[in-house]
C-alpha cells in the first residue's frame, strides 16, 4: 500500500517514542501488502475497526495508541488522519467526532 501522511507519524513519534517501534512496525506491514477490502486487511489487523464508513483505526502498541486512517483500497492508497494516546481517543470530543466522520 502507499501511505500518506508519513509525516503525522514522524511527528507523534517525536512526541511519544515509546510509539516508535510499535507505529515502524505497523508501517511496514502496510507497505509491503497491498489489501483490496477492509475484510482483507482485518486477517492482519484483527483489532481494526471501520467507523462512520469512512475511517479505518488501528489500535497500536497494545492499545496505548490509535491510529485514524482513510483507506482507498482501489488505489492501494493509507492515509494517515490522526494519531491519537488512547486517553485521547476516549474523549468524547473525538469520539463524536470520529462517529460524523468529521476529524
Amino acid at each position: 500500500m502507499i501511505l500518506v501522511g508519513r509525516k503525522l507519524l514522524v511527528e507523534f513519534c517525536r512526541q511519544h517514542p515509546h510509539s516508535r517501534k510499535p507505529l515502524a512496525a505497523w508501517e511496514q506491514v502496510i507497505q509491503q501488502t497491498d489489501y483490496w477490502s477492509f475484510n482483507e486487511l482485518k486477517r492482519t489487523f484483527p483489532s481494526a475497526d471501520y467507523v462512520a464508513h469512512r475511517y479505518t483505526i488501528f489500535d497500536i502498541g497494545g492499545n496505548k495508541y490509535r491510529l485514524i486512517t482513510e483507506i482507498d483500497y482501489s488505489a492501494c492508497v493509507v492515509i494517515v488522519k490522526r494519531i491519537w494516546a488512547h486517553a485521547e481517543y476516549s474523549m468524547k470530543k473525538y469520539e463524536d467526532a470520529l462517529k460524523r466522520g468529521k476529524i
